[in-house]
């Protein structure tokens, strides 16, 4: 733990700073995309009684926020667009512009000391995410994210998770598509069974039914600063192996989890099944909602991810296939050589991703079959119609950040390092089903 707190301002009362959010890392691929969302819904004219069927999507905030990075040349072309598209909207909002770098600390605490709520898009974390958690845990600034880096995550508990209680900052990673769908869809089927049962689920499976989009250049320098680290470091492949390396209490569960990593057939919904990819973040994120929760889901809660695919033959190929790729990929991106070949000749470049049709087209749906002690049984899903590693992740995003900045009281919610589920719960999931094309829901029947 570091206990270096000389500099934490204790206690912060942030309410009183110039900006409610500022969006680190704005002309990042994503860092656009969340850019050109948060002006569009931040200053469309449209009531929240308005008739139109969209004005769901479009209620009018009042919000100063800010654009910030490193490169001022491109800040300010992004700046000119997102004035440009305000203006269109009949917004006198303007978008301002602070210059902060993750190499110097005086900018990054010059910033964070401006504003209630930092997002950052700048990834990887485990390279480039410590300066701006530190910076915001001394300050008192809340934070969020989208790293799906879980062994960033206990990194950074580790070291400031004292700093951030002392001075209130709420640090809450993973807030797209790592992990929010799988940390707000157990915390809605958990609030159903509860609802129906008066009973917790003891077990929750999730299976990804169906999904469309596409992967960033950043996504892959995330997912090889990843395997660069686990394939040089023994010690780091067995924290990636636990399955509660976010739960910091003194008494972790030790139920043993499954974990979907080869073909398996499932006999209950009549499908071949492949690992998912995004399991490995999003079960850890769900554990430690679950003890953030005081153990709501119980202790001896048990919860996996999985991919669906057809029944018979070709889904079972397709499981193969799918399960013979990812262990390929895994293993090329763990030696040095073969990962800098596909990083340099194959895989997306940095800064590179879906075009704005692909975002647009895409779409998520993911199923979610609870059972109880009592083997009473609750389905849910939840989708979205938006390619979800970037037009609904930047939904989520920005609208995690609002939800922290305008509906969690520092009183409610104090100081540390949060999951999604745990921090903004009821609120957040409001916010998504009312303004950003996410739906939960209870299936009826089975299908």
């Amino acid at each position: 733990m570091d206990n270096n707190t000389d500099n934490i301002e204790k206690n912060t009362d942030n309410s009183e700073r110039p900006y409610a959010i500022v969006l680190y890392g704005a002309t990042s691929f994503v860092g656009q995309i969340t850019a050109h969302y948060l002006a569009q819904f931040l200053s469309n004219s449209k009531s929240k009684d308005d008739s139109d069927s969209d004005s769901k999507e479009k209620a009018p905030q009042t919000v100063a926020w800010a654009i910030a990075g490193r490169d001022e040349d491109k800040l300010k072309k992004l700046q000119a667009e997102l004035n440009e598209a305000q203006k269109d909207n009949k917004s006198n909002t303007t978008v301002d512009i602070i210059i902060a770098d993750s190499n110097d600390d005086d900018s990054l605490d010059a910033m964070t000391k401006q504003t209630k709520v930092v997002i950052s898009t700048v990834g990887p974390y485990l390279k480039y995410g410590e300066p701006l958690i530190k910076s915001c845990a001394n300050h008192g600034t809340d934070y969020v994210d989208l790293t799906g880096e879980a062994i960033f995550i206990k990194d950074m508990m580790d070291k400031y998770q004292d700093a951030a209680q002392k001075s209130g900052a709420r640090i809450v990673n993973s807030c797209g598509f790592d992990s929010i769908p799988s940390d707000l869809g157990v915390y809605f089927t958990q609030q159903q069974a509860e609802a129906k049962f008066d009973k917790s689920c003891e077990v929750i499976n999730m299976r990804v039914k169906a999904a469309k989009g596409g992967l960033s250049g950043g996504t892959i320098a995330s997912m090889a600063t990843i395997f660069a680290e686990v394939g040089q470091d023994k010690a780091r492949r067995r924290q990636l192996a636990n399955p509660y390396l976010l739960n910091d209490d003194e008494n972790v569960p030790d139920i043993r989890q499954d974990n979907v990593n080869k073909p398996e057939y499932d006999t209950e919904h009549d499908r071949w099944l492949a690992p998912f990819v995004m399991a490995s973040i999003n079960t850890r994120i769900v554990h430690r909602s679950n003890q953030l929760l005081d153990y709501e889901y119980g202790r001896d809660f048990k919860y996996d991810e999985a991919m669906w695919m057809k029944d018979g033959v070709k889904g079972q190929l397709m499981s193969v296939g799918m399960s013979v790729g990812l262990l390929g990929f895994a293993t090329a991106m763990s030696f040095k050589r073969s990962r800098e070949f596909l990083s340099q000749h194959v895989l997306p470049k940095s800064g590179s991703g879906p075009s704005k049709s692909e975002q647009e087209n895409g779409f998520f749906d993911i199923r979610f079959f609870g059972k109880t002690s009592k083997q009473d049984i609750i389905n849910t899903k939840v989708t979205s119609d938006k390619d979800p590693g970037y037009g609904s992740t930047s939904r989520m995003l920005a609208q995690s950040a609002l939800c922290l900045a305008q509906d969690i009281a520092k009183n409610d919610v104090g100081g540390g390092f949060w999951t999604p589920a745990s921090a903004m719960g009821d609120q957040l999931l409001t916010r998504l089903e009312t303004y950003a094309g996410i739906r939960f829901e209870v299936i009826v029947n089975k299908s």
